[in-house]
């Protein structure tokens, strides 16, 4: 298993939204140490321009940076400057962000966490109670491409308590450089090149990318015997792999009938699967999933002994023996 953030957890426990499980899309998780009281209702706080230490090495956009450590005290306020302006859509309070980061605390230069040399950015929703208040302030309003530098205060960061596992203590003020990668919202798609579908014994799947649920057209046939897990629209991201977690867009559908039984399209969020999890509710989807390419829109068609197979939901479409179609948009994977 790949090691996790040490301050944001990146992937919270019952993230699947299929029909028997639990949903759970706010992000919040289980890191060493939870994110702030300030997470509770209080107005936001006062942002001004600094002081913040100098980058002195790194500088680039993506780069690992070198930061010095900070000089006097620092601000009670949170201290936020965009280092480098990006040209990407802005980001907003509840989006998921995509982000690389290094933080460090102020007196001391320690750095106590970064994301660049785990080489997987952090995905995480820029909401209450799933991240420190900082950085849910600091970031929206920020676009994606942007370098952004961060004094996080202690009311905004991990209150009195600090974070014994990362070395911070209650009174630190914290600093963060974070590259914005990418931001997701509930209207986001996959953006990949369009595919041929020219099987006409598997359903074929619409093509846009307006954020908006694709048509599925099953052919009047009997469904395949076997999984069938085919491009629609290939991405140009790393391949996810079977331990990882995805950000996605998908909606489930039961072959024999054509009905839904389960969608994110048009619902106003997004979808966390842990594909590890996923193993053990429908088998199928996590192995359509596994070794496709993060930017992707993907067809699943899954037998029932690779899903719910005699023990389906109950109340619901699917049935003793439902053969089960997805189309999957992966928009991250973590």
């Amino acid at each position: 298993m790949r090691r996790r953030s040490l301050l944001f957890a990146a992937v919270p426990a019952g993230l699947v939204t299929l029909a028997g499980c639990n949903d759970d899309t706010s992000g919040s998780g289980k890191a060493g140490a939870s994110p702030s009281a300030s997470a509770s209702s209080v107005p936001p706080p006062k942002i001004v321009d600094g002081p913040l230490p100098a980058i002195t090495a790194g500088t680039k956009f993506g780069e690992k940076p070198t930061v010095a450590k900070g000089s006097g005290d620092p601000s009670k306020n949170l201290a936020v400057r965009t280092v480098i302006a990006g040209s990407g859509r802005t980001v907003a309070e509840n989006d998921f962000i995509q982000a690389n980061y290094l933080g460090q605390i102020w007196a001391t230069g320690k750095v106590f966490d970064n994301s660049y040399d785990r080489k997987t950015p952090l995905v995480m929703q820029l909401a209450q109670g799933s991240l420190i208040d900082g950085w849910r302030y600091g970031l929206a309003g920020r676009k994606t491409g942007s370098r952004v530098e961060m004094a996080v205060p202690p009311a905004l960061g991990y209150g009195t308590s600090g974070n014994p596992q990362g070395g911070i203590k209650g009174t630190d003020t914290l600093v963060f450089v974070v590259d914005l990668i990418d931001s997701f919202n509930s209207k986001s798609s996959s953006k990949g090149k369009v595919v041929v579908q020219s099987d006409a014994t598997v359903p074929k799947v619409g093509t846009n990318t307006d954020g908006k649920a694709p048509s599925i057209k099953i052919p009047k046939a009997d469904p395949p015997k076997k999984l069938v897990s085919a491009y629609v629209l290939e991405g140009d991201g790393p391949e996810v792999k079977a331990n990882q977690a995805i950000l996605c867009q998908f909606q489930g559908l039961v072959w024999d009938s054509g009905k839904t039984f389960e969608a994110t399209y048009g619902s106003g969020r997004l979808s966390q699967i842990s594909l590890e999890q996923m193993q053990q509710v429908v088998k199928g989807l996590a192995e359509g999933v596994t070794g496709k390419k993060v930017g992707s829109r993907v067809l699943v068609v899954v037998p029932p002994d690779l899903a719910y197979g005699d023990n389906p939901p109950s109340g619901g479409p699917v049935k003793k023996g439902s053969t089960l179609v997805f189309s999957v948009d992966i928009l991250a994977a973590m």
